[in-house]
């Protein structure tokens, strides 16, 4: 390479020759113009920067595309500039704070004058000011300046003062982190003569880029999310690369919404959330209990036949648990005050852990006893904050499907493919088939335990991933402080990712609670200790499958499995019989009394999704049939009893329904 021209590594490893000064842009029309067209930013040596940076010889670079997850961060982000731009430009004297992207769209935080709030009229506005702005084609602007600087360019927005002001005294935190680079200086964006805002990028080239997006609501959030700190108003939007992308994501809205487990929960009578037992708690009714139980009694099942002894433990425990396990230091915030008692102070428990170690550690243990799996649906407690209660899907009060497993190092790798087998098949069970694998690695300056013990644990997790097949992306310094894991998310049936599954390694109790067992050699030795939460949580495991299904259980699982429908108080008796004898059989049966029209009953038995609905008419009392009408089927008249009920067996004879008889 001569002064002239620079080289840069792609991602599939090949060198491509430049001019010197040759930007991302540059290189993307190097390799086509549908390449160009597409690009938004690039990463540079690992890092995000503007497609106008000029590139360095010997630079690795990959463009960013507007139809991949990066690409929709930056058009997100960018967009979030442009509201807050046509914010303070319909409210003039708002304060505005930070506005980052998230998953599937961005928010942005406003104060605005005079105690005003935003309406639908003021969303609807704004959404014009921000596509007078993109029509505008306002190019997006970078420069860096000092705190000094900065701070008198903000000297009218308070929010963006204390900002730089904690970034340049240390203070800040990931938030900050986000809207300003991180090496001393302060950058902005400019896209406008009258608009400015504090970020550290990148952004799209220019606003034209951008347009399809929607403002979806408003809500209130604190500063900081400090409950003490000033209330702002947020408003919520999406963005992506399309129309016709964005048309899909408010169709999945809406479909979500159709889905909503705490609307379907109270449609189905499920259980509620009585406002005098407090944020976070819920009460089951009889036919969610129900479904709870079959999915407890599964597991139990499962676990009975995988190798598992079962444990309890209690709800509270003294201080001075929590203090050995680290709980207090390193969970505090998220546990329930203690309650001062003649004896000492108590905490309700965070976790069920601690209390297995004490299970393990009561006697004297062999390595002939190993691997030693102990298993509890244990309930918890943590403080979550008000703000961020979600139905069943977070929670304050709910109950593990709670696993520890005491091995030894060689034993690891085993019982991690074991542990992953274990996870995916009760998964499938309940109708999970798409799955997404993340493992989390060291970070070795928020970790305990040697380098070999990470290493070994780390391999054995990736060992188990690829015995099975699967792709996985891998975290860098994501693991937990105690140990590596693997996460595993599920897609729903309209496509949303949920964290449910996770299997942990941990050096660290086993140490603090002084765990040994006595080896082959007469030795005494550390065992490892392997977290695993399947459901994650009953609650929300409940609360998602609701939502994956749209209320709508399969057979095996449904609360009620069949409802008998009587057309006139004639054929009464013999509706009774049927439920009599299907019960006999083990099938949740119920029936509807003939005292409203049969059109009514049926719908509410559709509204409720039952399975399946027997309607029994003078002909069927004569010859012993029923006519079935099936969950999104069409209806079949004349069915033999007997044929009805073979075929129900046939439909809820699962390894989940023998588990739970």
């Amino acid at each position: 390479m001569n002064a002239a021209t620079l080289d840069v590594t792609l991602p599939d490893g090949s060198v491509r020759t430049l001019p010197a000064g040759s930007t991302g842009l540059d290189l993307a029309q190097s390799i086509g113009s549908r390449l160009a067209k597409a690009a938004l930013a690039a990463v540079v040596n690992g890092n995000e920067v503007d497609i106008s940076v000029p590139l360095s010889d010997g630079a690795q670079v990959a463009i960013i595309t507007a139809d991949s997850e990066a690409g929709r961060h930056v058009l997100r982000h960018s967009t979030a500039h442009v509201l807050a731009q046509a914010v303070l430009q319909h409210f003039p004297g708002a304060k505005f704070t930070i506005g980052p992207a998230i998953e599937d769209g961005f928010y942005y935080d406003f104060e605005l004058p005079d105690n005003k709030t935003f309406s639908d009229n003021d969303l609807e506005a704004i959404t014009e000011r921000m596509r007078a702005i993109v029509k505008a084609d306002q190019p997006f602007v970078r420069a860096e300046m000092s705190a000094a600087e900065a701070l008198a360019l903000f000297a009218d927005q308070p929010y963006k003062c204390e900002i730089i002001e904690r970034v340049t005294t240390g203070a800040a935190d990931g938030t900050d982190a986000s809207e300003v680079s991180g090496d001393g200086s302060v950058s902005v964006y400019r896209n406008s003569e009258s608009f400015v805002d504090l970020c550290r990028g990148p952004h799209v080239p220019s606003t034209s880029r951008l347009g399809h997006f929607a403002l979806m609501k408003v809500a209130g959030a604190y500063w900081r999310g400090n409950e003490k700190g000033p209330m702002l108003q947020r408003i919520y939007g999406t963005a992506w690369e399309s129309k016709s992308a964005l048309d899909e994501h408010i169709t999945r809205l809406a479909e979500a919404e159709k889905r909503d487990h705490r609307r379907l929960a109270t449609e189905m009578d499920l259980l509620s959330f009585p406002s005098e037992l407090g944020g976070g708690l819920a009460v089951w009714h009889p036919k969610g209990a129900i479904v709870r139980k079959i999915m407890e009694d599964y597991s139990r099942y499962r676990h009975q036949n995988g190798g598992y002894q079962f444990v309890f433990t209690p709800h509270i425990a003294n201080a001075q648990l929590f203090e050995t396990s680290g709980h207090l230091h390193f969970y505090k915030d998220g546990m329930y005050p203690p309650m001062e008692m003649d004896n000492g102070t108590y905490y309700p428990k965070p976790m069920n852990c601690p209390m297995h170690c004490l299970i393990f550690r009561d006697r004297q243990r062999s390595y002939r006893e190993l691997p030693l799996r102990l298993f509890e649906l244990g309930t918890v407690y943590r403080y979550e904050r008000a703000g961020t209660l979600h139905g069943l899907l977070r929670i304050r009060g709910f109950t593990q499907d709670d696993s520890h497993i005491f091995c030894t190092e060689d034993q690891m790798a085993d019982e991690i493919t074991s542990l992953l087998d274990f996870v995916l098949s009760v998964l499938r069970q309940f109708g999970f088939d798409d799955f997404e694998f993340k493992l989390s690695t060291r970070d070795l300056e928020k970790s305990v335990g040697s380098d070999e013990i990470w290493d070994k644990a780390t391999t054995a997790l990736r060992e188990a991933l690829n015995r099975h097949g699967v792709e996985y992306s891998v975290k860098e310094g994501d693991a937990a402080f105690y140990g590596p894991k693997i996460d595993i998310d599920v897609r729903d049936a309209i496509g949303r990712k949920w964290q449910l599954s996770t299997i942990q390694c941990d050096f660290n109790l086993p140490e603090r609670f002084g765990l040994e067992y006595i080896g082959s050699d007469n030795s005494r030795h550390r065992p490892i200790m392997l977290h695993r939460a399947l459901f994650g949580s009953v609650e929300r495991f409940f609360g998602v499958l609701l939502e994956h299904y749209g209320g709508a259980f399969p057979a095996w699982l449904a609360p009620v499995q069949v409802r008998v429908l009587a057309v006139t108080s004639q054929h009464e008796e013999y509706a009774q019989s049927l439920v009599k004898r299907m019960r006999a059989e083990g099938f949740r049966v119920d029936t509807s009394e003939a005292d409203e029209q049969l059109g009514k009953r049926i719908r509410s038995a559709k509204l409720e999704r039952i399975p399946f609905v027997l309607v029994v008419g003078d002909d069927d009392v004569k010859n012993g049939t029923v006519g079935v009408n099936p969950r999104g089927g069409d209806v079949i008249r004349d069915v033999k009893v007997d044929a009805f009920i073979a075929q129900l067996h046939d439909e809820t004879r699962t390894e989940a329904a023998v588990g739970t008889l």
